[in-house]
Order: C-alpha cells, then sequence, then structure tokens
C-alpha cells in the first residue's frame, strides 16, 4: 500500500509525494542533478554523500537496477527524489527495480513530486539541509533545520576504503586499452573513489594500488608509484585537513592528477582556498573550455565546492574554464606540474569528452621516467 511522504526543506519548503525504497526518515543537504539518464551511478557516486538528490529527469526507474553500472558497492547519498517512478523495468540486463534496490539498501526514496518546482527553488534560495521520510510535516522540518550544513563537514570517511587494494578492471566493451602502454604503477587516494575513474586508469595501461583516505604520504610513497592519482569525493575539503597535509608533502615526489575532491585538495595543499557554490553543479551536461586547446568539452560533474583562483595567482595556471558562470575547473601547478579538474573526465554516466586527462596523465609519468 502506498504511503504518503514529504520533503521538507529547513526555509519550510515542503514538497509531498509517496515513499518508495526504505521506511523511515533520512536528513541530508538538498540537490538537483540534471543528467537525463545514469541515475543508478548517481545513485553510487560517492560524492553524494550526505545529500538528498533530486533527478530532474521525469521518469526514473525504467531501466532499473543493473549491479556491474554502479560506481561504488553502495549508495553513499541520504535520499532519493524523482518526479515519477516507472511501473516497469525494461532492460535484459537488470537485476531488480529501483524500489526493490533501496528499500534493500536502506535509502529513503520520494516520487510524485513537483521535481521543476523544486529545482528552481533550490536555483534561487541555494542548497539547503532538508529532511525526507513519512514523519508529519512538522517533525521532518525539525529534523532539517537541526542537520548540520554541508560546510565544515569531513565525509571522506564514510566512503573510503579500510584498506590497500589492488584494482585490475578495465571499461571493457566500453573502451579499447591503450595499446603499447608501460605498466604504469599507480597510487589511487580513495576520498570516495568512483569504480570507473579505475577502470579508465586500467584502460590506459596502469597498475593501480588505492589506499585509504587517511593514508600519509610515507605510506603511500613506500608503495614505489609512478604517480598519484587523488580521487573525487564528497562534502567541504576545507575540512579534510589530512588530505590536504598529505597533498602537500607529496607534491613534487611524482607526478600527480587530482579530479574534483582531489582537486580541490590540491589546491588547498598549495595554499589556495576554496568556497560553497550557491546551488552546485551535477550532471551531464556541463560546457568546460580547455585554456590550453580553445577546445570545448561537455562534462559530468557533481560538486557544491569550488576553488578561488584569485588565492592560487603566481603558483597555478588555470586550464579549464566552466562557461555557464566562469568557475574553475582545472589548475596546473607552475613549479612541479600536477594537475586536476574540477569535473569527471570517466562520465560515468555521461560523455566520453574529457578521457584524455587520463592519457595526459600517463604522458607526463612518461616524461618523469625518462
Amino acid at each position: 500500500m502506498s504511503k504518503e511522504a514529504h520533503l521538507v526543506l529547513a526555509d519550510g519548503t515542503r514538497f509531498s509525494g509517496t515513499r518508495f525504497g526504505a521506511e523511515g526518515a533520512a536528513t541530508g543537504e538538498a540537490v538537483f542533478t540534471t543528467g537525463m539518464t545514469g541515475y543508478e551511478e548517481v545513485l553510487t557516486d560517492p560524492s553524494y554523500c550526505g545529500q538528498i538528490v533530486t533527478m530532474t529527469a521525469p521518469q526514473i526507474g525504467n531501466t532499473g537496477i543493473t549491479i556491474e553500472d554502479g560506481e561504488a558497492r553502495r549508495p553513499a547519498l541520504r535520499g532519493f527524489v524523482v518526479r515519477e517512478l516507472s511501473a516497469i523495468e525494461s532492460n535484459w540486463r537488470t537485476k531488480e527495480s529501483l524500489d526493490a534496490y533501496l528499500e534493500r539498501m536502506g535509502i529513503v526514496g520520494i516520487t510524485g513530486v513537483d521535481t521543476r518546482t523544486l529545482t528552481r527553488h533550490i536555483r534561487d534560495q541555494g542548497a539547503q539541509m532538508a529532511a525526507v521520510g513519512t514523519e508529519d510535516p512538522a517533525t521532518l522540518h525539525d529534523r532539517a533545520k537541526a542537520a548540520p550544513p554541508m560546510i565544515g563537514q569531513n565525509l571522506t570517511g564514510e566512503v573510503t576504503t579500510p584498506e590497500v587494494y589492488q584494482w585490475t578492471e578495465g571499461t571493457g566493451v566500453w573502451s579499447v586499452p591503450r595499446e603499447g602502454a608501460r605498466p604504469w604503477h599507480v597510487v589511487a587516494m580513495d576520498f570516495g573513489v568512483k569504480l570507473n575513474i579505475l577502470r579508465c586508469l586500467v584502460d590506459e595501461g596502469c597498475k593501480v594500488s588505492v589506499v585509504p583516505a587517511t593514508a600519509s604520504a610515507q605510506e603511500v610513497l613506500a608503495l614505489d608509484p609512478n604517480g598519484i592519482f587523488l580521487s573525487n569525493g564528497p562534502g567541504d575539503p576545507a575540512a579534510v585537513t589530512g588530505g590536504v597535509a598529505t597533498v602537500r608533502e607529496l607534491l613534487g615526489q611524482r607526478p600527480i592528477f587530482g579530479i574534483c575532491l582531489g582537486h580541490q585538495l590540491m589546491s588547498l595543499a598549495l595554499g589556495g582556498q576554496s568556497y560553497k557554490l550557491k546551488f552546485g553543479h551535477r550532471g551531464l551536461n556541463q560546457p568546460v573550455k580547455d585554456l590550453q586547446t580553445g577546445r570545448v568539452e561537455v562534462t559530468t560533474q557533481n560538486h557544491g565546492f569550488c576553488v578561488d583562483v584569485d588565492s592560487l595567482k603566481g603558483k597555478c595556471e588555470v586550464t579549464h574554464l566552466h562557461l555557464n558562470d566562469d568557475t574553475c575547473e582545472g589548475i596546473q601547478h607552475l613549479e612541479t606540474g600536477a594537475f586536476s579538474v574540477q569535473y569527471h573526465p570517466e562520465a560515468a554516466a555521461g560523455p566520453h569528452d574529457s578521457r584524455y586527462l587520463f592519457r595526459r596523465f600517463t604522458d607526463a609519468i612518461a616524461r618523469a621516467r625518462s
């Protein structure tokens, strides 16, 4: 039997609908993503840890859940908001329905929400804390008001690996491994890594060792890597003080490539600053210009914080800009050549315009070894 549910924002704005997925209530930062496809990758992207995610595409769940498409072993988000939950799953690869999957994973969902109005509200008023569930609206509002804001939260501990492991799987049918690639050893610092990032590194011929977010510079270097990768992840980069200190020690020791939170941590390690965007960049259609080539890429993004480029003047070259708001999307350190981008070149889901960055990383490793 369907049960009424509500999403209540900290400012008191309420949206009502029907519960699906798990019972109960959850709090998190209310955000939206504009991807028309890839809801399973959204669900399992660790960068959404601590957030209640609204899908702007009108119907969600119509291809069910395919375990192989997940970007982590389980979702890290707090809640899931859709306009219409598909009544059927039409996909020969599907293993279970979206409803059953969220119930099994303990994630609260709500369907029947006017997601256009909700998205406009978040765009106008900014991302804010919220609560979702079947409790009465007043109780949910109290939960939302009491929830700690995203600023100041280090959430990497909730999504990182507890121990070192080796990753050997490539993207398979979706890509052809690079011919003649050298088997460079890359240590990936896991601040909430998406699995397709690791697959892309393998496609470039890399042997990949994944280490926890808490790994020290000495522990990373003890693995004798040819290059170091800094992964994506959730929360406020300024709160990840241990990661910033580690990256600061690693700069110049090996070629470094960072994505998303890894980009922000590298910037902070270089003495830069970060700030929170009003509602962030989340989706598969974000336009970015590569200032080194003049090429415009359509990119996948998921972040609520950004790097202040003025704080890095004289230390870094800005390599990429977001064409919607001119925010920083990539930097290169002038002294060491370490580079990073704010967006997700592994693009799961999304376009493959930016896959060249993984080759740029292995080329930097080759030059360092020559």
